[in-house]
């Protein structure tokens, strides 16, 4: 009866020690794989550490240069902001000395000249031609003039219409004051076009800094390495204990089988032990394929984390190409910068000598203005000065007239009561009457308002001056305050920067 039984159950035992060394292979195997992935995991890890420590460092020294850049546009941008305001101090320069010009020139306008006071040249403003002649009366020449007499009267006549007088502003040559402010304006709007030529730099440095930032690679969060490592090795200890399960296990099986050949002989208990036994290895095996497929993932994250380290760092080098395109920008930009500052320092040098000029043209025609109410007073008082000759003069002559008409009927008397007596041939020139007297000027004056060639009045000519405007001439002449003033106006040096 035993002898049977063991010849039934020793394929049995056959087949669980098959099984037992079956399930120690594919421990053995899986135990392998997973030393594999772990030492795999493990040079993974160190990849990922340096790899993490490289992309960081490149993404600070990107950073920095991109914090560079962001300086360098705020540098072009402050010196522009300080190139305008330049600009804006000259501006306001430019109307203040253009509105004091402006008003000289309406001064000028409210100055009234009598017709009396010109001539007909185009020379005779020192200010260059004068304004057109459209309310100018026409001038009388030599052929349709009368007597001097009878044409002074006629031009004093017209000369008292003050709606058809000149003014100062007419002997002005607005023509040049017109271009002199035409090429400010043309000068001013190449300032203009020089501060413009950077304008676009530092929005473009501004632009490039955020696309080369948005382009960094996103950091991701680093993997807990120790952790992984930590529970990689934990893992494999249970694995090499179910390895040395599925080993102590085949060898008892093993040690059966020798001893069933053997000729002993197992107890029910004794199989179901072992078939019990042999039920559990399907289970060491999952366990093993279980912390196998954790060893397997974890050697996934760490590998994807080194690819992704890498496409990082691929990435960076990209970014530093782009970046040392920015460089050489940076510099192409602030060179230019430069060369724009000492343009305009030498183009706004050159805009205040302009308002130099507008600041004399004022003061010129601000001293025309002042000499022309002296002029005015001059005339008055030469006026005086010849009414009170020609008094002196005028009363000479009548004086002279009743001395010789006197003497005249002296002689006539002699003549008559002693003639008769004396012989015709005895003193002669005892019958002559006196000798009739006349008062000229030495140097022969012409008046001005003819042709040189009519001299019929030798008397020095001077225009009439009206009282009222000889009166405010006078009284602008001895009130100094009521002249206008001229500010004076700061020129900078031109070797000085622009924008500090």
């Amino acid at each position: 009866m035993s002898a049977q039984r063991l010849s039934n159950d020793n394929p049995h035992l056959v087949s669980l020690v098959l099984q037992s060394k079956k399930a120690l292979q594919h421990g053995e195997q899986l135990c392998l794989r997973a030393s594999q992935l772990s030492s795999t995991s493990a040079r993974n890890a160190v990849d990922v550490l340096a790899l993490d420590a490289r992309v960081k460092w490149l993404s600070d020294a990107v950073l920095e240069q991109l914090k560079l850049a962001t300086a360098v546009a705020r540098s072009i941008e402050q010196k522009r902001i300080q190139l305008h305001e330049q600009a804006k101090q000259w501006d306001a320069l430019r109307t203040e000395r253009t509105n004091a010009l402006e008003a000289t020139l309406e001064s000028l306008s409210s100055q009234l000249v009598p017709n009396d006071f010109h001539s007909a040249s185009d020379d005779s403003s020192i200010f260059g031609s004068p304004k057109s002649e459209t309310n100018e009366d026409p001038i009388i020449s030599a052929a349709d003039s009368s007597p001097a007499a009878t044409l002074r009267a006629q031009l004093t006549d017209k000369s008292t219409d003050k709606s058809r007088w000149k003014t100062l502003r007419d002997f002005i040559d607005e023509r040049a004051i017109e271009e002199v402010l035409e090429t400010v304006e043309i000068e001013r709007a190449a300032l203009d076009d020089v501060i413009a030529t950077t304008a676009e730099y530092s929005q473009t440095l501004i632009m490039t800094n955020v696309a080369v930032k948005s382009s960094l690679p996103q950091p991701s969060p680093l993997l807990p390495i120790d952790k992984i490592l930590s529970s990689q090795m934990d893992i494999s200890i249970d694995m090499a204990r179910h390895l040395e399960s599925l080993a102590t296990h085949y060898d008892q099986m093993a040690a059966a089988l020798k001893d069933s050949e053997a000729g002993e002989t197992f107890s029910e208990e004794d199989l179901q032990a072992m078939n019990r036994d042999a039920n559990e290895l399907q289970f060491i095996i999952m366990e093993l394929e279980d912390s196998l497929k954790v060893i397997e993932d974890s050697h996934d994250q760490l590998t994807r984390a080194a690819a992704d380290s890498q496409q990082h760092i691929t990435t960076h080098k990209t970014i530093l190409n782009d970046l040392e395109e920015l460089g050489d920008m940076m510099s192409q930009m602030l060179e230019r910068q430069h060369i724009v500052e000492n343009q305009f320092s030498e183009s706004l040098h050159a805009l205040h000598e302009r308002l130099v000029t507008t600041e004399e043209l004022q003061t010129q025609f601000t001293e025309y203005q002042l000499s022309y109410n002296k002029l005015v007073v001059e005339v008055g008082r030469r006026l005086q000065y010849r009414e009170a000759a020609e008094n002196i003069v005028r009363g000479m002559i009548d004086q002279l007239a009743a001395m010789t008409e006197e003497e005249r009927e002296i002689r006539a008397t002699f003549n008559a009561e002693q003639g008769s007596n004396l012989p015709a041939d005895l003193c002669l020139c005892i019958e002559n009457m006196p000798t009739r007297w006349n008062v000229i000027p030495i140097e022969e004056h012409s008046f001005e308002g003819i042709s040189s060639g009519y001299r019929e009045d030798r008397r020095e000519f001077l225009p009439s001056v009206d009282n009222d405007l000889l009166a405010e001439k006078q009284e602008s002449s001895e009130n100094p305050s009521s002249r206008p003033t001229s500010p004076s106006l700061p020129t900078p040096q031109k070797d000085q920067s622009p924008a500090q």
